[in-house]
């Protein structure tokens, strides 16, 4: 996903304030994997009392962005189901999305968990201990209707210029295709990117394309050239050993898709629901 080294973090209202009686303990330093000032239901660490504090990087629409003056998306709302399973509120912190691939704000207790539609990866299980893959993405090459390109070989045989989101697996897989991407730092940077010319063809996640697409002003713009399945699966990561908070976002993700509520939070966020996007099988 992004970095935005420099940027101040935020603090955000989560869009559901989650029912239920917040269970509290006795401060202490040792726990299951996280710094924990509180006890939550299930005997869950907390970094702060009646607060599951979640680190994400804004803006990555469908899956976090502020729309309203509040976080929503669909990530927030399958960590809303978290916290409610907790009997706790969810807590957002905007930081930098470099935190998220080395675990440096679970580690120094500033975030319970990470949530920012990242790409589970052996190099960032170094850092951090993932949940069961919750989402399955494919890349998307996303380009102005005039430019008569028709896939990512297109750029490279046009010599278009390419963009494509700093840190990243999306900059990684061109960058491994042999192209030399013009980095931007965010999301909303990309599209505008290509909307000014800055480059001709950008590479991002499909779920942000389809989000972009949506408002006619870019659909009458811009065209899906290709879409490319790297395999890739999506992820909330905990510090590693936080074994009862890894658990508790499994058990709250199968439970989700077992009654329903995944199918429709992801119909409300991504669109149609698609099955094997949905279903991931391995983490």
């Amino acid at each position: 996903m992004k970095t935005l080294l420099g940027r101040r973090t935020r603090v955000l209202a989560a869009t559901t304030a989650t029912a239920g009686m917040i269970f509290l303990a006795a401060c202490t330093s040792t726990d299951d994997g996280g710094s924990g000032s509180a006890t939550a239901a299930g005997g869950v660490k907390l970094v702060k009392a009646g607060r599951l504090t979640t680190c994400t990087h804004l803006p990555y629409p469908p899956f976090q962005s502020e729309i309203d003056g509040k976080v929503q998306g669909f990530d927030v709302a399958l960590i809303d189901l978290v916290a409610e399973d907790l009997g706790v509120k969810q807590e957002i912190l905007d930081t930098p999305f470099e935190n998220f691939k080395t675990g440096a704000f679970l580690n120094s207790g500033k975030c319970d968990l990470a949530a920012a539609g990242m790409t589970i990866t052996e190099e960032r299980k170094k850092n951090v201990d993932f949940s069961d893959p919750y989402f399955k993405a494919t890349q998307a090459v996303l380009v102005d209707k005039d430019s008569g390109i028709t896939s990512l070989a297109d750029v490279k045989a046009k010599k278009a210029k390419l963009g494509a989101q700093a840190q990243t697996t999306g900059e990684d897989y061109v960058k491994g295709q042999g192209f030399d991407p013009v980095s931007f730092e965010s999301s909303d940077a990309v599209l505008n990117g290509l909307r000014t010319g800055q480059v001709k063809a950008v590479v991002i996640d499909y779920p942000v394309v389809q989000g972009w697409l949506k408002d006619k002003a870019n659909a009458d713009a811009f065209k899906l050239a290709e879409q490319i399945d790297t395999g890739e699966e999506y992820g909330f990561t905990v510090k590693k050993g936080n074994t009862a908070l890894r658990k508790a976002v499994n058990k709250a993700l199968a439970d989700a898709k077992a009654d329903g509520t995944y199918k429709k939070l992801y119909e409300q966020w991504i669109g149609p629901y698609d099955e094997s996007a949905a279903s991931p099988t391995a983490s």
